[in-house]
């Protein structure tokens, strides 16, 4: 068996196309929807995910505005700029950029995020109603994307028994609890650095969702033939072979594609929608706008 490829890249160029439509018809309103990105400091990584995403937004005619903050910018300024944004009408998504430097309180900040321009999903009144099962707030960019790249394959959840590995705010819960979700309708374990017996429950699963920041952890072994497999991981790690003495690698090892049914490839799988579902929440922000 060799798995068939969850095409991050294939499912981003569909939620586009139809971004591109709504987007047309905002601005046929008077309406262009407008993203604001801060970074602070010189995270070279955070940069290349900050650029690819202000280039997303000019190739689909979403305003974007880019704030770059020294690494000695001091909480106060970062957070006066934060409500300031706010209170701007016209914008409508504001995105801080993860890591911020150690001296600051990036939950405490991001929590400054208006829920209606929390575009990345994480303020507690937009979690919090997904805890309630309620799916009309900014849902988290990546576990939607995994989400939706799911459903694209058209690859059925309801009843099937999915294992989440890794229990961050950002990818892990928010993942389980959409994947338990009415309408997707799935039996989620979620597995974590405390989990015992976590290869035998993962052998178990019809989907693994590896979300763990751990080159390579799930093994062929590890899976369950036929399996659907979903990497969230990315992950420097050194390679002297390459030119640049480092690649990229997966929560998952390239050989569990010898097992599944369903892998998606890193990178060019989760990555490419997790800024898809950005660009989605930046324009649903700004269709919620004009309904206020």
């Amino acid at each position: 068996m060799t798995a068939q490829r969850l095409d991050g890249r294939a499912c981003a160029k569909e939620v586009e196309a139809e971004l591109t439509q709504r987007i047309a018809a905002l601005k046929e309103v008077g309406i262009t929807p407008h993203l604001a990105v801060i970074i602070v400091g010189n995270d070279p990584a955070s940069h290349v995910y900050v650029n690819s995403k202000v280039k997303t937004c000019e190739r689909l005619g979403i305003k974007s505005t880019h704030l770059e903050l020294e690494e000695s910018t001091d909480e106060e300024t970062l957070r006066n700029h934060i409500l300031s944004m706010n209170q701007q009408e016209g914008l409508h998504g504001i995105l801080v950029q993860s890591p911020l430097p150690s001296h600051m309180d990036e939950d405490a900040l991001t929590d400054l995020i208006h829920p209606s321009k929390d575009v990345d999903g994480f303020h507690p009144e937009n979690l919090g109603r997904l805890v309630q099962g309620r799916l009309d707030g900014m849902l988290p960019c990546t576990p939607r994307g995994v989400m939706r790249m799911l459903s694209w394959a058209n690859i059925p959840l309801k009843g099937k028994r999915a294992v989440v590995l890794g229990r961050s705010r950002i990818v892990g819960m928010p993942a389980a609890l959409l994947m338990a979700a009415r309408g997707a309708d799935a039996t989620v374990t979620v597995a974590h650095s405390k989990t015992e017996s976590i290869k035998e429950l993962c052998a178990q699963a019809d989907v693994i969702i590896a979300a763990v920041g751990k080159a390579d952890m799930v093994q062929p072994d590890w899976v369950k033939p036929g399996a659907v497999v979903v990497d969230v991981g990315i992950n420097r790690v050194d390679d002297d072979s390459r030119e640049r003495g480092w690649r990229l690698a997966g929560d998952v090892h390239p050989e569990v594609a010898e097992v599944a049914s369903w892998l998606s490839p890193v990178p060019g799988g989760v990555g490419p929608m997790t800024i898809a579902m950005l660009m989605e929440n930046t324009v649903r922000a700004a269709e919620l706008a004009i309904q206020a």
